[in-house]
C-alpha cells in the first residue's frame, strides 16, 4: 500500500508559520529523488514515484498558507520518455490516479490547475482528464498550481519560435515581452524561487527562460520526504536573500552615489 511508504515525519502536526521578511510570489519545484528513495528501501522505482504523490497535497497547502500564489511542479520532462517503458507507463497511470484523487480537493480549496508542456504526448484519455481538471478549477484564485508534465525548457523555446514564425512576426516586432507571450507560461509570472530536492544543483532543462533571475535552493531531502520543515527552511533562506536583478540595492546605489560625489568634490578642490 502507498500509505505504508509514507515518511513517519508526516505524522507530526504542521508547525506554525514562520514570520518571514518576504515570501515568493511563484515557487517552482524540481521533484527529484523518487527512485533513490525507493532504492534505499529495497523497493521498485515506481514505489518511489507513488510515494512522491503522497505529499503533494501537504506541500500545496503549506505554500498556500504562506501566501504563495503560484506553485509549479516539474513532474515529467521531455527527456523522461527515455526511461524504461514500464516505468513510463507506470508514471502515466500515477498521473491519472492523482488527477482523479486530487482534483475535487483542489477545487474545494480554491486551487486553479493548469498544465505546462505538450499534451500531445499523452493518451487521449489522460489528455481528457487533464483538460477536465483545468476546466473545473479555472475560476479558482487562492493559488495556481502549474503541473509541468511532458515539459522541457528547450522544447518550449523552440515551440515558441516556430509559432512566432508561423504568425509572421518580423525581427523588429520581437522583444522579451512578445517572446514570453509565446511560452507555455504566457499568463504565469516568472518564478522567484526554484527548489530542487535530493541534493542536485542543476536546473535540468526547467523554465530556462523564466528562471533567469530566480533564486535557487537545493535540499538533500528526496521528494517523498520533502515536508513542511523543508518548505519552511527553503522559504526562510529565500527571505534572507537580497535580489538585485543585475543592479544594485537602494543602499548600495546610495553608497555609490556618495562615493562618486565625494570623488567629484575632491577633483573640484584640486582644480581650484
Amino acid at each position: 500500500m502507498v500509505t505504508a511508504l509514507r515518511s513517519t515525519s508526516r505524522a507530526r502536526p504542521p508547525a506554525p508559520l514562520l514570520p518571514l521578511k518576504q515570501v515568493p510570489h511563484h515557487v517552482a519545484i524540481i521533484m527529484d529523488g523518487n527512485g533513490r528513495w525507493a532504492k534505499r528501501r529495497g523497493l521498485p522505482r515506481l514505489a518511489g514515484h507513488r510515494a512522491g504523490t503522497e505529499n503533494v497535497r501537504r506541500v500545496i497547502q503549506r505554500f498556500a498558507d504562506y501566501g504563495v500564489k503560484y506553485l509549479t511542479l516539474y513532474a515529467f520532462s521531455t527527456e523522461n520518455w527515455a526511461r524504461p517503458k514500464q516505468e513510463v507507463r507506470g508514471l502515466m497511470r500515477i498521473l491519472s490516479h492523482v488527477i482523479k484523487r486530487e482534483t475535487k480537493h483542489f477545487h474545494k480549496n480554491g486551487i486553479r490547475l493548469i498544465h505546462i508542456g505538450d499534451l500531445d504526448g499523452l493518451s487521449p484519455g489522460l489528455q481528457s482528464e487533464v483538460l477536465d481538471a483545468i476546466e473545473l478549477t479555472k475560476d479558482n484564485d487562492r493559488m495556481t498550481l502549474c503541473v509541468a508534465f511532458n515539459y522541457g525548457g528547450r522544447a518550449e523555446i523552440l515551440d515558441a519560435i516556430r509559432r512566432m514564425l508561423a504568425d509572421g512576426l518580423s525581427p523588429d516586432q520581437l522583444d522579451e515581452n512578445v517572446f514570453a507571450a509565446y511560452l507555455y507560461t504566457a499568463h504565469v509570472p516568472d518564478p522567484d524561487l526554484i527548489i530542487r530536492t535530493a541534493g542536485e544543483m542543476r536546473v535540468s532543462n526547467f523554465l530556462l527562460w523564466q528562471g533567469a533571475y530566480a533564486e535557487f535552493y537545493s535540499t538533500p531531502a528526496c521528494w517523498p520526504d520533502f515536508d513542511v520543515q523543508d518548505i519552511d527552511e527553503a522559504l526562510l533562506d529565500y527571505s534572507q536573500r537580497q535580489r538585485r536583478f543585475g543592479g544594485l540595492l537602494p543602499e548600495e546605489a546610495d553608497y555609490q552615489t556618495r562615493q562618486s560625489n565625494g570623488r567629484r568634490a575632491g577633483t573640484d578642490k584640486t582644480a581650484r
